[in-house]
């Protein structure tokens, strides 16, 4: 059977069901197709990952109706502490400085995940699941794809526009034969979650080491932190085969007793750390968003900040492109959205990148350097204030 839509979302995850639930008030027939089941995205283990939502993003999240249903489920960002383990620097972030009532918020990505699962539900959006993209071509007005379901049955589908919405290993971006450029940091993070004795007060703590960063985020209530501890991978893997108390003296003589002693609540998980970048965005009527473009490291919890971007910059185009009647799939149209994104992609990712480099390094001029330079900017309002808005996801806004 075939079935012909404007739009067809390849990925039913946190960038494919925004872009849906952007496109509601739109008169797009869109359809989106994922790959697994609720039951198994809900039994992930990449759910119990913490997301850091800049304000920004808080904002588009409440621009889409998503944030007024989970906000309570969100942990604020009133501080933000970051440090260099061994070294005297430290930059201090408030919101009561900057006037506002959070830098940010930590959520699990798998309460967000599922509430706006639910929202694209409500809303009668058509789906495809489970069922695999095994064939996509562009033809000059339309492009075709290719599904199968799980009974091995095919169906074919048309839109005017593909979007691959479909994550790190997308399916999209493989049948366009777009290729990605990988940068190896040699690096893991191992992500779990502990209890602390004394109250975090609602800060997030960033502090580097030669090994890499390690942030601890607040969570459910003033004595809960989500860790995300880069490692290399050596060093990871055996602080996953250690028992708990092991674990915990290490991660304890790494973060130190700011917060008191630590206890572990939740297992412990772990994820190689690679920045990839394609190499383009679209190819044919098909364009690519979130992390099927961009992988980033975990230091300033940027990834889906930059990937809900992605799909809030795509979903206002296309908004404009159909109210005037322009196809949605032409070229001119889909090189337009490209350099409007490559911007942001290139400061996010450079700041990033040269983030993880510059504070993985302790030759000694370079450590006195950054840390004179930490110092200085917690004594600098403007810069801090420039630094919080960053922090924030509202400079480029």
């Amino acid at each position: 059977m075939r079935n012909n839509y404007d739009l067809i979302i390849v990925g039913g995850g946190l960038a494919g069901n925004c872009l849906a639930l952007s496109l509601l008030d739109t008169d797009l027939r869109i359809a989106i197709v994922e790959a697994a089941t609720r039951d198994r995205r809900r039994s992930s283990p990449a759910g119990d990952r913490a997301l850091a939502l800049a304000r920004g993003t808080v904002t588009m999240l409440e621009e889409l109706g998503v944030w007024q249903g989970i906000g309570n489920a969100a942990t604020a960002i009133e501080h933000i502490h970051v440090s260099d383990r061994g070294h005297f620097g430290k930059t201090r972030l408030s919101a009561g400085q900057q006037g506002v009532d959070a830098l940010g918020y930590v959520i699990t990505a798998r309460a967000l995940e599922e509430h706006v699962a639910d929202l694209v539900e409500r809303a009668g959006i058509e789906q495809y699941c489970p069922a695999r993209v095994t064939g996509l071509v562009s033809e000059a007005d339309v492009a075709q794809l290719q599904l199968t379901l799980d009974d091995d049955a095919c169906v074919d589908l048309s839109a005017r526009l593909v979007v691959g919405a479909d994550g790190g290993n997308s399916t999209v971006r493989k049948l366009l034969a777009i290729d990605q450029r990988k940068t190896e940091y040699g690096q893991t993070a191992i992500v779990t979650t502990v209890k602390t004795a004394l109250p975090h007060h609602f800060t997030a703590f960033e502090r580097f080491t030669s090994s890499g960063p390690l942030a601890m985020l607040p969570v459910i209530d003033e004595q809960h932190c989500a860790v995300v501890w880069t490692r290399s991978h050596a060093e990871a893997q055996l602080l996953l085969k250690v028992d708990d108390q092991a674990f915990i003296e290490r991660l304890q003589q790494c973060f130190g007793y700011r917060l008191g002693e630590l206890t572990l609540t939740a297992p412990r998980r772990a994820f190689p750390l690679i920045l990839v970048r394609a190499e383009k965005m679209s190819a044919g009527r098909a364009v690519i968003v979130g992390n099927a473009v961009h992988q980033l490291h975990p230091v300033a919890g940027q990834g889906f900040n930059l990937g809900l971007r992605d799909v809030m910059q795509l979903a206002g185009m296309l908004a404009e492109r159909q109210r005037a009647g322009e196809d949605i799939g032409a070229a001119v149209f889909l090189a337009d959205y490209a350099a409007c994104r490559i911007r942001d992609h290139e400061r996010v990712i450079g700041f990033t990148d040269n983030i993880v480099r510059l504070f993985s390094n302790d030759w000694p001029p370079l450590a006195a350097a950054r840390n004179i330079g930490l110092t200085l900017l917690d004594h600098l309002p403007p810069a801090k204030a420039y630094l919080a808005r960053h922090a924030m996801g509202l400079a480029e806004r």
